[in-house]
């Protein structure tokens, strides 16, 4: 099943997605307004079978995508976590994961607009698998690990390089206001019980600029959740970026950095294509 936030008649909500539209979910579960919420009340095959044979509320080109998760308590994202990325960066391999965090309004959804900032024109793309957390957890074994997530999206953790660069920590660079994107929307667990077999692509105005298989990640999922639920207690919502491969554009000769009126697209096998253009600051 696939599910995704958007916002339809002045009114925010969340639905089934289908090869027809979507079908409004924000009713179907009391006391579930958001799609976290759903989550957290363990209610998406309630959703699923209440949809079943639906016609959709809304065509596709009748909603603005939101992203997935428009309200998660956190936002976890892995740096360095493909060979290819640390290499081309000159960077050590790490020997724990490499964890910074986004804030919920550094992201936007399918379509809509990811925003070059004023002070800077090293505006960069970052293709990534992101995992959406279905139960609250702690301490989770590796072995387990698959069982605590919701469902699989697509993540554009737009990076603003030189901002990134002022100190050791990533965070200025990582959280500019709509820098990111996260999208189209979740598919679910069910439906990629093997998430290490999907191809992750990255295209800027058509042009591929990355590509990988995510067997290619340092630390995998399972790691990544046991690690950070050693750390920290995750919720439902909660979503992990797990990192990008080689081929971004500040590292390219010369470099391929995103301006205004370009279109960049995450692409994961599986899941779909999430797609958004480039403006200005104003």
């Amino acid at each position: 099943m696939r599910l995704t936030s958007f916002a339809a008649n002045g009114k925010q909500s969340y639905g089934v997605v289908t090869d027809d539209g979507i079908i409004d979910a924000g009713s179907m579960v009391e006391n579930a307004p958001t799609l976290r919420a759903a989550i957290a009340a363990s209610a998406l095959d309630r959703i699923a079978e209440a949809a079943d044979g639906r016609s959709p509320d809304h065509g596709l080109d009748e909603i603005e995508f939101l992203p997935v998760i428009p309200d998660p308590d956190k936002i976890i994202c892995i740096g360095l976590n493909y060979r290819t990325h640390v290499l081309e960066g000159g960077r050590d391999i790490p020997k724990f994961p490499m964890i910074f965090t986004r804030y919920p309004n550094s992201q936007v959804g399918h379509r809509q607009p990811m925003v070059k900032p004023r002070v800077s024109d090293k505006f960069d793309y970052e293709g990534e698998l992101a995992v959406i957390i279905g139960r609250t957890c702690r301490h989770v074994a590796e072995k387990d690990a698959l069982s605590v997530i919701a469902g699989y999206s697509c993540y554009n953790d737009g990076s603003v390089r030189d901002y990134q660069r002022h100190t050791s920590q990533f965070y200025p660079g990582k959280n500019f206001y709509h820098s990111g994107a996260f999208g189209p929307w979740m598919v679910t667990a069910d439906e990629i019980p093997d998430p290490t077999r999907m191809t992750l692509l990255t295209r800027l105005n058509g042009e591929e600029m990355q590509r990988a298989t995510t067997d290619d990640l340092l630390f995998n999922i399972n790691q990544l959740i046991a690690y950070l639920t050693t750390v920290t207690e995750l919720y439902p919502g909660d979503v992990i970026s797990t990192g990008t491969t080689g081929g971004v554009g500040i590292y390219r000769e010369p470099p391929a950095l995103m301006k205004e009126g370009d279109t960049i697209e995450v692409e994961l096998d599986g899941i779909g294509i999430l797609s958004n253009p480039i403006v200005n600051e104003t």
